[in-house]
């Protein structure tokens, strides 16, 4: 179930804006998420599936992935344990259907929290509940700017296009 080992909230401790949560708290957050280790080529979240769970990328590589409206899958982003990655955050919050896939490029461990844990940590420990809402919404902001990016490459294409027939 939770996670019993107390090197979890020392890794935790390197995500910059968990920094400020108390070591006692790092724990007891560390206790109410789950150890998941993935096989590379194995799907972690499923575009369009139900999801309460938000996950940390603690070792690999992951891809996030979408599929068109014809069907094609392409990747979005690649991922890497080092960039501190948080994903599957969306469908947490929103309670909606999860928005892309996530696939193991290589093997991987991941932990995480689902939101009835999450929501009792944030009650319980509202300073430290703030800390971790800080580090979603910057990661949620982080995607956002790469998707208007991807929509300002994809608009300027298409009216290269428009222009050239």
């Amino acid at each position: 179930m939770g996670l019993s080992n107390i090197n979890y909230a020392e890794r935790l401790r390197e995500f910059p804006l968990l920094s400020n949560i108390k070591d006692n708290e790092l724990r007891i957050l560390a206790g109410m998420m789950n150890e998941r280790q993935i096989a590379a080529g194995e799907n972690i979240i499923t575009e369009g599936e139900s999801g309460d769970e938000v996950y940390i990328l603690m070792e690999g590589t992951v891809d996030v992935i979408k599929s068109t409206v014809f069907g094609d899958l392409f990747v979005v982003s690649t991922l890497d344990a080092g960039e501190h990655c948080v994903f599957g955050e969306m469908a947490m919050i929103d309670n909606d259907k999860r928005s892309a896939s996530v696939k193991a490029k290589t093997d991987c461990k991941t932990i995480s929290i689902n939101r009835k844990n999450f929501d009792l940590f944030c009650r319980e420990h509202p300073g430290s509940g703030l800390e971790l809402m800080k580090l979603i919404s910057l990661n949620l902001v982080r995607n956002l700017r790469k998707e208007n990016d991807n929509l300002r490459m994809v608009y300027q294409a298409l009216i290269e296009e428009i222009e050239t027939n």
